[in-house]
């Protein structure tokens, strides 16, 4: 199934047709799609009403500068805040770690939002510019105390989380939004950034748009050798979502 997007900030004829198509699956929202909180409930309420069961909607909301829904929303500290926390009182941030989740998830949940691609699970190596303070932590054992926390809230609020971008993207520089980064390092190397998909509960994963050629020669979420990894080697049963392209 495809997850498509909108060009507006309502339903035109045009998507209502595409999103009727029995081979579009979900719906993902941008900042060109968010006006205030009425817009984007009166919006969710008419993706969910074409179909039954209802398209699912999701958008990328983690935080600091990767937060599509501004006005009226509560504005989230990156990531990397959590973790620069965690250093001076590991007890107080899985505490906000958790409570960020569910405030992320409760106030999407209520215009009507399903899921946000959250949280980030890459590893901060100081590399990539990309992911940069999207990071929680360079330590993947902090990593899956916050995310797991994080996880937490989402949940208790009533949204799956999606855990990304695996099997890591945080040691490549390239962005994969208009690049193919290469990571040269090999499996064994690899098993570092691998372990918060190992430890958490996800719902649902997100594969890096990125070539392990020391794996594959394919990039991670278009290779049967990864998507195999996740699934057998992991046990992985969620949703795969590819990133955007």
């Amino acid at each position: 199934p495809v997850v498509a997007d909108l060009a507006g900030l309502e339903l035109s004829a045009e998507d209502r047709t595409r999103l009727s198509h029995p081979l579009v699956g979900g719906v993902i929202l941008f900042a060109r799609n968010y006006r205030d909180r009425n817009q984007l409930t009166a919006l969710c309420a008419d993706i969910h009403a074409l179909r039954d069961p209802p398209l699912f909607i999701a958008i990328d909301h983690e935080g600091g500068r990767v937060q599509r829904c501004r006005e009226g929303f509560t504005q989230l500290p990156a990531m990397q805040q959590l973790g620069q926390w965690w250093d001076k009182d590991p007890t107080a941030a899985r505490a906000g770690a958790r409570d960020i989740g569910y405030l992320l998830a409760a106030e999407l949940r209520d215009c009507g939002v399903d899921l946000s691609f959250t949280p980030v699970l890459d590893l901060d190596w100081g590399r990539s510019g990309v992911i940069g303070s999207r990071a929680f932590h360079r330590d993947p054992q902090v990593v899956i105390a916050l995310a797991g926390a994080l996880i937490d809230g989402l949940h208790s609020a009533g949204m799956g989380c999606c855990g990304k971008h695996f099997p890591g993207h945080g040691w490549v520089e390239a962005d994969s939004h208009i690049a193919i980064p290469v990571d040269e390092r090999s499996p064994a190397e690899l098993a570092i950034d691998m372990a918060p998909y190992r430890a958490l509960p996800l719902d649902a994963v997100m594969p890096a748009h990125v070539i392990y050629p020391r794996v594959d020669h394919r990039p991670a979420g278009f290779s049967p050798v990864w998507i195999r990894t996740l699934r057998e080697e992991l046990g992985f049963d969620g949703v795969i979502f590819s990133d955007d392209l």
